[in-house]
């Protein structure tokens, strides 16, 4: 057995949780919100477990005061939320929806009555219906939509909001909802998902310049979920797959965000697909931010393809056709997903090392599914406590390498809808049950308050 000591984190440091609209808020039909890619993806048969929707979800926009409160008796420092597009603009553009603004409002100021950081997200996945209808993200025109949205919310929270980040995971969106089908919009077109891809960089390039326009004092950042890619299995990954997944997985993010080009191999690799992009979509692109929001919970761990038909091939990468996901590990999540902290140090370090100009970065996302009950009033789930810890150390491991890292949100704040995983995952540091709604603290949540109020780790038998 391990033992671990204690560990300190810097002066200043940025603790909170994370949430997304869709995923708590529910009153998809009230206010007049218009419907989102996600009510029509949930709403179609097979699509979600058990038919599950975010039509309720965590009730959130009915329990807003009490939520928060709740945050402020957890200790949160910041709290990182995202706003519904179609709340506040029901068809994506044009007519402003006073109602759903006015919940925005609501949350911020209750956020700072509490003494708690508002980081607010523009897109966590969750376009509205009436963009899909044209094209959504395929059509080049939505990146100028995204802009006019980032604005108006700009215009309307920046006052108070300082912290912000136009999207959240856009490879998700691009690649999982175009390629593989496994989220909305639910599509398998290859082109689609690349063009997808660039167009939500060209919208993030668009929106940083559009919100800057409004305001000089923001923080403008965004978040994207970056894995080390690690052969595991047999039979063997090949070399060139790996780079390939690679290319489209993380380098692709960061040298377009930060280098204002795409690289030159994952290009190649994409041959005729990479045509959407069009003369100066690049210099766009490469707008200078703030912050660097990074999501991590696992490496990803391949195999080669193998022969029996065991397997299937990873949809979600277009250009590679020769590659597995490994049998999961005997420890991991409810997920599946492996649990790999010592990737976490490892791909900061990567991106300490190879981009020079990578700016602050905050941990966005990282947490666990553990479906733990609540037995006499409380929840023990001593298996996130764990993951959390040994996160939390190797996060501290690259401070300690020079990373610079400036806050970490835990996600979930709540159990809620995991996305077509419906209400079957539960990340949350919060016990959510979805008959009553009742909020039920995990013993991670006081662990986690007691984190926040030292500034530290405490010493741990492993």
């Amino acid at each position: 057995m391990d033992e671990r000591p204690s560990v300190d984190f810097p002066d200043g440091f940025l603790w909170g949780a994370a949430t997304a609209a869709y995923q708590i808020e529910g009153a998809v039909a009230e206010g007049g919100r218009g419907p989102s890619v996600w009510d029509d993806y949930s709403h179609t048969p097979g699509r979600t477990a058990n038919g599950d929707t975010g039509d309720v979800a965590c009730d959130h926009y009915h329990r807003l005061e009490s939520d928060v409160a709740l945050m402020a008796e957890l200790g949160l420092r910041s709290y990182r939320f995202s706003i519904s597009w179609s709340r506040v603009l029901p068809e994506g553009r044009g007519r402003v929806n006073a109602e759903g603004l006015a919940f925005y409002h609501r949350l911020t100021e209750l956020l700072l009555a509490h003494d708690i950081v508002p980081n607010a997200t523009l897109f966590h996945w969750d376009l509205p219906s009436a963009l899909e209808a044209t094209g959504g993200f395929r059509n080049r025109d939505t990146a100028k939509w995204f802009s006019d949205y980032a604005a108006l919310m700009v215009r309307e929270l920046g006052d108070r909001v300082s912290m912000w980040a136009t999207f959240n995971e856009p490879w998700c969106y691009a690649y999982l909802g175009h390629a593989a089908a496994m989220h909305a919009p639910g599509l398998t077109d290859d082109a689609a998902a690349v063009a997808v891809a660039h167009h939500e960089l060209l919208a993030h390039g668009l929106g940083v310049e559009a919100m800057r326009a409004e305001r000089s004092d923001l923080e403008l950042g965004i978040v994207l979920n970056p894995s080390g890619i690690v052969a595991e299995g047999s039979p063997a990954a090949p070399e060139d797959s790996i780079r390939s997944i690679d290319g489209l997985h993380n380098r692709w993010w960061f040298d377009g965000v930060l280098n204002g080009a795409y690289p030159a191999d994952v290009l190649d690799d994409l041959g005729p697909l990479g045509a959407v992009i069009e003369p100066g979509d690049m210099e766009q692109i490469v707008q200078p931010i703030d912050w660097m929001g990074i999501n991590y919970y696992f490496e990803i761990l391949v195999r080669g393809l193998p022969a029996d038909g065991s397997a299937r091939a990873l949809r979600q990468y277009p250009t590679v056709a020769s590659i597995a996901e490994s049998p999961t590990r005997p420890v991991h999540t409810d997920m599946g997903w492996p649990i790999t902290p010592e990737g976490f140090t490892a791909f900061l370090q990567r991106l300490h090392r190879e981009y020079p100009d990578l700016p602050p970065i905050y941990i966005t996302e990282n947490g666990a599914a553990y479906d733990d009950p609540v037995v006499d009033g409380r929840c023990a789930d001593p298996r996130r406590i764990d993951y959390l810890d040994r996160h939390l150390r190797a996060l501290r491991d690259a401070i300690d390498s020079g990373v610079d890292v400036r806050g970490y949100y835990q996600w979930s704040l709540f159990d809620n809808f995991e996305w077509a995983l419906g209400f079957d995952k539960r990340f949350g540091i919060v016990h959510v049950d979805f008959d009553t709604l009742e909020r039920t603290p995990k013993d991670s949540a006081h662990w986690y308050r007691d984190v926040i109020k030292a500034n530290a780790l405490p010493a741990r038998a492993g």
